[in-house]
Formats: structure tokens, sequence, C-alpha cells
């Protein structure tokens, strides 16, 4: 690597530095409410744009670059289906979470269901987060435990605690109103780092902007559609449709998500704001598997040989290039990470909140109790990251949508069957379905090719889930008189 450990180190101490600067500046004058909702105040321009970095996280920019050797640009297929999927989100969902004036969107299954319903639709959010922002807390710290903690004899553990201290820092107090401010810069970070990285890699291998395309396009690994082989994993209406009913669960139906979209001063401005960034996911995502296709080709023509796909773009930007390089490279991964974290947690501490603990969304959300749970969940994000230290194979952004899969399955089927239907569920019966609905979609992936005739089952799971979690509550449901 082009430098030491302690200049990379320093690097991360100026940014966690900014962060806490940022976070302390935008969260002057903030209630109690503006921690769940921004206080309603967000220009629709500046959320959509923050929005990029909280969907992004350090799985797009670590893993989605490395995938291409193995699945080539058929993720495109799935980013279309993301804008179908937001434009389902912004005339659909969000005019009903407007008309509701909530905070939580789990309200509505409260008010739908029952408590019951409101609780066993959080505690899916909860733990599909926890488990999602683990995954992607997990890629990062890993990374920076190789660049930078190994060679200083910095524990894995201390990265972890002091990586979440400075997430819990920078957004206990101004929660929402913080985290939309705070991600406009990050987002402005990490797209510069990969169009940064773009530019050296291509001067390291001699190619002009006309060369740097040809290569990209004509090479194998940037073939986009597939449609000649229906049990391939890539195929693209599986590709598709799974895009798009993962957007209307993992956003709209996902309370990280939502709170920055309702954070917006109107249902319009609201609707603006997804539409826009749902169609600028297709130009990001093309750069991010452009990065890709240069990266195996400098590796091909260098002889240079990485094992695993997630440590293709690390160990490139940091051994092989220019040490301006790899503090853009690092500076970029920080930023997503800590965009996807900073969101992450601050839904968390407002669904145990307002759902779980039926606090209200207003002053005196912002007391010991909101420090208290806020700390919680820092903590507990933490120990589940420890958990995920012996994980790391394969590509990481395959694990967070099969992770989705299982936990968003039941929400998406609750809240369609809540829209579609106006039969009443039975009983305790709603948090059976819910839990049951996994269970049996697990089962049903795990023997897909030997039961289905070699088909293969991908992010399609997330479709079979939700329609089981439908089915189930049809059956345990009977008509209102």
């Amino acid at each position: 690597m082009g430098f030491t450990p302690f200049a990379v180190l320093s690097v991360i101490a100026v940014y966690f530095a900014i962060l806490l600067v940022a976070g302390r500046l935008t969260s002057r004058g903030a209630s109690g409410k503006d921690f769940y909702n921004g206080g309603k105040n967000s220009p629709w321009y500046i959320v959509a744009i923050s929005m990029i970095g909280t969907s992004i996280s350090g799985v797009t920019f670590v893993s989605v670059p490395g995938m291409v050797q193995a699945s080539q640009f058929s993720y495109i297929q799935m980013v279309l289906g993301f804008i179908l999927g937001y434009a389902a989100v912004a005339y659909i969902l969000i005019p009903l979470y407007y008309r509701m004036n909530i905070s939580s969107i789990y309200a509505y299954l409260g008010e739908r269901f029952s408590d019951s319903g409101r609780v066993t639709g959080s505690l899916f959010f909860i733990l599909s987060k926890y488990l999602g922002c683990g995954v992607r807390m997990y890629l990062t710290t890993s990374i920076l435990q190789i660049l930078v903690f190994d060679s200083l004899g910095i524990p894995f553990i201390v990265n972890v605690a002091v990586t979440m201290l400075v997430v819990w820092a920078y957004t206990l107090k101004g929660g929402v109103r913080t985290i939309v401010w705070v991600d406009l810069m990050q987002t402005f970070a990490l797209i510069a780092a990969v169009v940064l990285s773009i530019v050296f890699l291509s001067r390291q291998m001699g190619l002009d902007a006309g060369a740097l395309w040809s290569q990209v396009r004509c090479s194998p690994m940037s073939r986009v559609w597939f449609f000649d082989d229906f049990n391939d994993k890539r195929y693209f209406f599986k590709q598709f449709f799974a895009g798009m009913f993962t957007v209307i669960a993992m956003t709209g139906l996902d309370q990280d998500m939502m709170q920055k979209n309702l954070s917006c001063r109107s249902l319009r401005d609201s609707q603006k704001n997804v539409l826009s960034y749902g169609v600028m996911f297709l130009p990001v995502n093309l750069l991010f598997l452009s990065l890709g296709v240069l990266l195996y080709q400098f590796c091909a023509a260098s002889g240079i040989s990485i094992e695993g796909a997630d440590n293709v773009y690390p160990i490139v930007a940091t051994q092989y290039l220019s040490p301006v390089v790899g503090v853009v490279f690092i500076l970029g991964l920080i930023a997503a990470a800590f965009s996807s974290a900073g969101s992450a947690l601050t839904a968390l501490t407002s669904s145990v909140s307002l759902d779980i603990l039926k606090m209200d969304s207003g002053e005196r959300a912002s007391g010991k109790s909101h420090i208290v749970i806020h700390c919680a969940n820092a903590v507990l994000m933490s120990l589940i990251i420890m958990g995920f230290r012996k994980i790391g194979n394969g590509s990481v952004i395959n694990a967070v949508y099969m992770v989705a899969s299982y936990t968003y399955g039941p929400l998406l089927g609750l809240f369609v069957f809540g829209m579609v239907s106006r039969r009443k569920v039975r009983g305790r019966s709603l948090p059976a379905v819910c839990i049951l609905s996994p269970i049996l979609s697990f089962v049903l992936s795990s023997h897909s090719e030997a039961w289905l005739g070699g088909y293969q089952m991908g992010f399609e799971l997330l479709l079979v889930n939700g329609a089981l979690t439908f089915i189930g509550l049809l059956f345990c449901s009977k008509k209102c008189k």
C-alpha cells in the first residue's frame, strides 16, 4: 500500500470529526418530534440526493463492482425493476402515509389489524434492519480492519465499538433532521470516490475516454440481458420483478427508508423525491458496474489474482494503484457505510420507541428514554457485527438481499392483504402466519432445484414469501360484518 496505516487512520479521524460537527450543527434547535420526522420541513431535492447514500451503503460500494465477473451487468435488470417499484411507492404507499399523518409507517398495520399487526410488522422490520445493517457494517469494518487496525495491533472489537460510537453520537439528537443533511454530504463523497477511482484506473491502464467506453462495452462482463434460461437466477423477468417488489418492501415498507420521505414538506414533494432518486439509481449503478469491469481487466492484464469478489475493489485500490486512489476508496467506503448505518440506527430507535414501547413522538421522546434506546440499539448492532465476523464468503450483496427476502416477505404480505382486502384476521393467527411463511419459503428455496426441475430460486424468494403470508392471512380471516 502506498501509504501508512497511520495516514489512513488520520483520514478516518478527520472524517469522523466532520460527521460529529455536522451532527451538532444540524441538530441545533431540534425538538423531540424532529428526531422522527425532521420537522416535516426537508427540501425534497435534498432528501432525494441523500437517499442515494442511504440506499447504496458499503455493500453496493464494494460488492457491485465485485459481482460483475459472476453476474455480468445482469444487476441492471433488477435496477430497472427498482424504478417501477419506486413509482408504486410514490403513488400507492406515500399518499396512504401522508393521509394518516404518521411518524411510524407501522401505525397503518395497527389501524388495519389491531395492535398485534403493528407490533408484528415492527418486529420484522427491526429484525431485518439489525441483520441487514449488521451485514453492511461487517463488510466495512472488516475492510478497515485489514487496511488499518490489524497492522496497528488494534482488535476487531475496538474497531466496531469506535465505529458504532461515532454513528450513535452524530445521530443522537437530530435524528432524521441530521441524517437528511449529513447524508447529502456523504452521497456526494461516495459518488465522487467511484468517479475518481474510474479516472485513476483508466489512466493506469492508458485509456482515454473513448477507449474506456469501448473497453467496458465490448467486455463479456457487460452483458445486461438474460432471456435464454428461465432456470437461471439472472433471467430477466425474475430479476426485474424481484427488483420491483424489493423496492416496494425494502423502501415503501421500511421505516428506515420512509422516515426521510415523510420528512418532506408535502405529499407532492415526497413523490418528486422518490421518483427522482429512483431514476438516479440507473446511472449510479452503471458507474459501479463499469468500475467492476475495469478492475477485473486491470487484474487480468497485471497478473493479479484475488480471492473473493468483495476483495477486488479494496485490494486493487489500496495496493496496486496510486495512494490517492486508496484514500479516495476509504473515504467513499466510510461515507457509504455511515450513511446507511446512521439512518438505520435512527429508524430502529423510532420503531422501538413508537411501535414497541408506545411512546408518543413529542417532546418526552427526546429525554432519557430516547437516549437509552438509541444507545441500546448501537450496542446490539455492534454485537451483531461481531457475530458476522466468521461469515464473509461470497458476495455480501447477495446476503443482504437474501436476508431481505425472508424478513420483508411477511411485511409485503401484511401490507398487500391490508390494502386489497377488508377481511378481519382471526385471533392471534397473524403473528403465526408471519413466522411460518419465512420457514416455508426457506424449505422451498432449499429444494427448488430438486422439486421444480432444476429451477434456481433467487431474489424472487421475496415474492414467494409475501404470497405465502397473503394466502395464510386469507385462510385465517373472515369477512367483516
